[in-house]
């Protein structure tokens, strides 16, 4: 069992995956270790070797953490974690995530399929380990209750989209003020709700803060079309679509507007894990465990309306207790 917060002491992480179309396993060990190109530039998610092509070799690694043991179970096995290691510089690769227990200090869980969150990361939270859940952290209510519970007693865990820290959104985090009042947020997601609606809700959430009254979904799984509403009287629209591409966040106020757009993943994934690491070694977190109360609502709601024929859903119809 850890001693939490880890202080000073070199960190060793392990991280479990994968699930289908979601390399972070990739992208988070590197960011963390470094990469070896011989091996990364064969990842089967282009976009990733991408990105860390373009970064300078010195802004890799998180002083005093790296990641040292991965496995893979469900969607990948033994042959995908093998090569993420070594396209990550990951030492160590085990056939059963409990094999790790006893040899890490924290646990990434960089699974992106919100069902299988208790499931993967119970035994962990059990045995006291500090963990990050990769996004969304549930799909229904039950498990929410369960999480919420779980935080109760104690256990450790923070949850969170990279794009909340997107260097293009923060500037306006709680301050639109030139906007004048804010009427209306436009926030564009590619993919399926239940695994990319997270980022669109929480790339566009601290601009307008807690307070969410309403959610209703008038698309079907393919393509999604989400609607909020917010207790200052803000509106969101969220069109989403598997195959389409995401686009950012519009901004518009009584007074002005503004179109933003987030176009580096590398420094969003990099301030996320850095954020995680400094709560490790502190006990201090990025944001409130309300806020993610909050937005796992909102998940559900969108889930249930849509199933629903469309109804709107209030928010305070998502019991937690």
């Amino acid at each position: 069992m850890s001693n939490f917060p880890l202080g000073d002491k070199e960190i060793k992480i392990g991280i479990l995956g994968m699930t289908e179309g979601n390399g972070h396993p990739y992208s988070w060990s590197a960011i963390f270790n470094g990469y070896n190109w011989d091996y990364m530039k064969d990842c089967p998610f282009p976009v990733i070797p991408q990105y860390l092509s373009k970064q300078p070799p010195e802004t890799f690694g998180i002083p005093g953490a790296k990641i040292t043991h991965i496995c893979c179970t469900g969607y990948a096995e033994r042959e995908m974690a093998e090569h993420m290691a070594k396209a990550s510089n990951i030492p160590n690769v085990v056939d059963d995530p409990l094999e790790m227990l006893g040899q890490v200090d924290a646990v990434i869980c960089a699974t992106d399929v919100g069902d299988e969150h208790i499931e993967r990361c119970k035994p962990f939270l059990d045995a006291g380990l500090p963990m990050f859940i990769d996004k969304p952290l549930i799909n229904k209510e039950e498990d929410l209750k369960t999480f919420v519970k779980w935080r109760k007693e104690g256990k450790k865990f923070i949850t969170c989209s990279s794009l909340r820290f997107a260097k293009e959104y923060t500037p306006y985090h709680g301050s639109t003020y030139e906007f004048g009042k804010l009427m209306y947020i436009c926030s564009p997601m590619s993919k399926k709700w239940e695994t990319y609606g997270i980022h669109a809700l929480e790339q566009m959430y601290p601009i307008l803060g807690p307070g969410f009254v309403s959610v209703q979904n008038t698309g079907t799984f393919e393509r999604t079309h989400v609607h909020l509403v917010h207790k200052s009287g803000c509106r969101v629209d969220i069109p989403q679509g598997i195959g389409m591409a995401g686009a950012g966040i519009l901004l518009i106020g009584s007074a002005g507007s503004a179109y933003l757009n987030s176009m580096d993943s590398y420094f969003d994934f990099k301030t996320q894990l850095v954020k995680f690491v400094h709560w490790l070694r502190t006990g201090e977190e990025p944001f409130p465990f309300e806020e993610t109360v909050e937005l796992m609502k909102m998940v559900v709601a969108g889930l249930r309306s849509r199933e629903e024929g469309g109804r709107v859903v209030m928010l305070d119809e998502i019991n937690i207790d």
